[in-house]
């Protein structure tokens, strides 16, 4: 993937290159707009224009029938609220979107466009879209991406009041629910999830007397502890689960807590889960001379959940109204058995 800066100069030659493709129409900007209103639209007890406020100030909406998402999983929140983005980013480089049996159905046989990985967005793709709005609540975005974006096109960048990636899932729903005008669709199934947790509480009372740890390692003697407000620990906390101190002390800018093999007491809690990128890391983990001496380990209340086959971890990772009933199908169960 060819990846674009954001400098001046090259933000030069992209601003003129719209204005030149446009047809001698008027760019909107992500706080103000240009032209006449459309009609207002009854859709969810809400009607366009609406007006949302951000990490970078307050954008009105007018329509958001062609929506770009530039958050990690933005795109299931769209789909989630019966859209499908025409653009989205790679998060995983292998192209993650409608992968999932969560997001099948939703996507059918349509496929967006790839308008960038992770944070690194391509302008002229995104400008090709011509969009009605662009979405930005799980990201990075920068202000300078933010202004250059913004210069053309209505952009809800990400929640207010929270540290980049640390905005709870419930937030960010109703953040693009206010921006599609689809509050009340919104709202909605975050209840319905708030409840299937309830109800997961309700059934699994040993869950809110026991701590967990969230974690993960990609290389030998390298391991990473989620801080309790990245998605995969959030999802243990809205079981019920406890965050230990250690681990609920992490700071609102990282998400995770990285520590080497001598560092691995972090993970002494009544339930370690790791997420697996494969066998291999299965048992990396577990023939750690370190590792094998925690009780959590001798005791047997390790657990071992893989990112695909089945993609339970991808699940977690994802933390939206699309993916997380497919975390509480799937995952609850084996945390069911791992708690003694």
């Amino acid at each position: 993937m060819q990846r674009r800066s954001f400098g001046r100069a090259v933000l030069a030659v992209v601003a003129g290159l719209v204005l030149a493709s446009c047809s001698g129409g008027t760019a909107t900007s992500g706080n103000q707009s240009a032209g006449q209103a459309p009609p207002a639209q009854a859709d969810g007890g809400r009607t366009f224009p609406v007006k949302v406020t951000h990490k970078y100030g307050t954008t009105e909406v007018r329509k958001a029938d062609k929506i770009v998402t530039l958050g990690l999983s933005d795109h299931e929140i769209v789909l989630a609220l019966g859209a499908k983005p025409v653009g989205v980013v790679d998060w995983f480089k292998e192209r993650p979107f409608g992968k999932f049996p969560w997001q099948k159905a939703k996507w059918g046989d349509t496929e967006p466009q790839i308008v960038g990985e992770r944070d690194d967005y391509n302008m002229e793709r995104i400008i090709a879209l011509q969009p009605d709005l662009i979405i930005a609540q799980y990201s990075g975005m920068k202000k300078e991406q933010y202004d250059a974006l913004s210069r053309l096109f209505p952009v809800v960048a990400q929640p207010v009041g929270y540290a980049d990636y640390a905005a709870p899932w419930q937030e960010m729903t109703r953040v693009v629910g206010r921006a599609m005008a689809k509050s009340d669709q919104a709202e909605a199934l975050i209840k319905g999830i708030d409840d299937r947790y309830a109800a997961v509480r309700e059934r699994n009372p040993k869950f809110g007397q026991k701590t967990i740890v969230v974690g993960d390692s990609f290389q030998p003697g390298a391991y990473a502890a989620f801080a309790a407000h990245d998605p995969k620990a959030g999802f243990m906390v809205e079981l019920g689960f406890k965050t230990p101190p250690r681990i609920a002390a992490a700071p609102k800018e990282q998400n995770v807590v990285e520590v080497g093999s001598e560092g691995l007491g972090l993970f002494e809690a009544d339930v370690a889960v790791w997420l697996t990128s494969s066998e291999d890391a299965v048992r990396r983990t577990q023939s750690d001379p370190l590792y094998r001496k925690l009780k959590v380990a001798t005791e047997g209340r390790d657990l071992f959940i893989p990112y695909e086959t089945p993609p339970i971890g991808a699940a977690l990772s994802f933390g939206t109204v699309l993916s997380i009933p497919y975390a509480i199908d799937n995952a609850v169960p084996l945390l069911a058995k791992a708690v003694k």
